[in-house]
């Protein structure tokens, strides 16, 4: 969930207004945002928000955020058209301006000239940006990695990025995903080697390639493969049809062989069909997880073949584990990156971090996009490169690039908001805190008439044997504790609601383990 932000002359650029999808710590959320309460509290000095490319992670908080930011947003022509069809469905089209940028021309941005350095990435028109300020320039990279056979556009050249860094570059701001990586991180051109080898050796199957729907190079070479196979392309998945069609749109993926819909690509000879499926990541309702559950159009049988073309992200381990069990179940072949040279990664290893330094030589490198541990590797590596200053900041820092000496300044509010329902609340909020509780413990709702007889209803605790005792036993409880309060307690409101609270609870955990959330429903007076 990318949100950059920089600072000059009392005015604010954002680059890139990112989301995350949730994970089992936010239950019922599907959506993580960054908590932007700094820029907000500061709206009137913002005077852009500039997108590097239209993955979710950099564009996808974007319908929830920039009509109330009320800034123009810039973006190259693809990542716009995503960006634009956010805005449409969200119906907030005529209320956000979005300035489409062409080629590599400056534009301002407030105090800042901007202009865009087309990188290699997984996905098409992936750019870093270089931010002109009064003070030096900053080299801001966004996710980019380097290769010799893109596919999909034309990736600044090494002679190009000498002349930036011979012109001066203060700041080098570096993604840090891959720093780990001992080696290059590989040519998109040369996975059309290892797709073509796998397609073809499963000569009379059905084979299923599950990637990144925005990987619009990816999708060239499946296309590529499956002529060169004799195979008809079918895909499956709302992201990958939407993408398509962006993509062609603004140029891209035009040699693409023409698709066939479900129904054809069924009636086909198994060995003559190239289905491109949505779901890598275990997402349950994406194309690849019904195919697994047997409830897709695309049916697969013992013996079909999935290619997983894609990188397992971390956090996904378990989705992605429940749907390759369904499908080993099945006698469904897997094939992944580990065991064939299916996929590269979209961002840049040691080598060509080391290399980027050697071109640009900057005065300062900030590490970002990452977690703790990458970017705190990649400050290490630059400063025993030679790179005279190495930042490593943390979310809700405030580093000074320029004037005077490099370093942290501050610390203001960061955090996550998360998407719950229809309405944004902190991740760390009462009803998230509450959820938590309820999933992990239980509930007992306890109701008391007017002579103090309890109604007794427990959730989620584990006593299905032994639940009626339970029941039995903690009323006795609370008519022992009411007949503990003596005077004006007895006619007291809230000293009845505790004891009563107090005793189920007693009970609760005397019978199961657990301390259930107890909630008590007092008769009216």
């Amino acid at each position: 969930m990318n949100v950059n932000l920089y600072g000059c002359q009392g005015r604010w650029l954002m680059v890139d207004l990112g989301m995350t999808f949730s994970g089992n710590e936010y239950p019922g959320v599907d959506l993580v945002f960054a908590d932007l309460s700094f820029i907000e509290d500061r709206a009137d000095l913002l005077d852009g928000i500039v997108l590097t490319h239209a993955h979710e992670d950099h564009i996808g908080a974007v319908p929830y955020f920039a009509a109330d930011l009320g800034v123009p947003l810039y973006a190259t022509p693809f990542t716009g058209e995503l960006v634009r069809r956010k805005l449409q469905e969200a119906g907030l089209e005529d209320d956000v301006e979005l300035i489409i940028v062409e080629g590599t021309d400056k534009f301002e941005v407030g105090p800042f000239a901007i202009s865009y350095v087309p990188l290699a990435h997984s996905i098409a028109e992936g750019n870093g940006l270089l931010i002109d300020t009064p003070f030096g320039r900053v080299f801001h990279t966004g996710d980019w990695k380097l290769d010799e056979e893109p596919i999909i556009g034309e990736p600044t050249t090494e002679e190009e990025l000498c002349e930036i860094g011979d012109a001066g570059v203060l700041a080098l701001v570096c993604d840090s995903t891959n720093v780990f990586n001992p080696v290059e991180s590989g040519s998109e051109g040369a996975v059309y080697k290892g797709l073509h080898e796998e397609v073809a050796r499963w000569h009379g199957r059905r084979v299923v390639v599950t990637t990144f729907a925005s990987n619009v190079a990816r999708l060239h070479t499946l296309g590529e493969v499956a002529r060169a196979t004799g195979r008809q392309l079918c895909v499956a998945g709302r992201s990958l049809d939407r993408i398509i069609e962006v993509a062609q749109d603004n140029g891209y993926l035009e040699e693409l062989p023409p698709l066939v819909d479900f129904d054809t690509a069924m009636g086909l000879p198994r060995g003559e069909v190239l289905v491109v499926a949505t779901g890598g990541q275990g997402e349950p309702r994406a194309a690849l997880a019904r195919m697994a559950d047997e409830n897709h159009p695309i049916e697969l049988v013992k013996g079909d073949v999935v290619l997983f073309s894609s990188r397992q992200i971390p956090g996904n381990e378990i989705a992605i584990g429940r749907v390759q069990n369904q499908l080993a179940q099945r006698g469904i072949v897997m094939v992944t990156d580990r065991q064939s040279d299916i996929h590269v990664s979209g961002h840049p290893g040691r080598p060509e971090l080391e290399a980027l330094y050697t071109w640009l030589r900057p005065e300062i490198l900030v590490p970002v996009h990452g977690e703790a541990r990458h970017m705190a590797e990649q400050a290490r590596l630059g400063s025993s490169r030679g790179i005279p200053h190495t930042i490593f900041q943390m979310n809700g820092d405030i580093v000074r690039i320029a004037p005077g000496k490099p370093g942290k300044l501050a610390e203001v509010e960061s955090g996550r908001l998360v998407l719950d329902g229809d309405i944004i609340v902190p991740a760390d909020g009462e009803a998230i805190t509450m959820r938590r509780r309820l999933a992990r413990e239980g509930v007992v709702v306890v109701a008391l008439d007017a002579q103090g007889r309890a109604t007794i209803e427990g959730i989620g605790l584990p006593l299905d044997e032994d639940y009626d005792a339970f029941v039995s036993e903690t009323k006795e409880d609370i008519a022992t504790a009411l007949g503990k309060l003596k005077g004006a307690a007895r006619r007291d409101r809230s000293e009845v609601y505790e004891a009563v609270r107090l005793a189920t609870r007693r009970a609760a955990t005397r019978w199961s383990g657990k301390r259930p959330q107890v909630r008590v429903l007092l008769p009216e007076n």
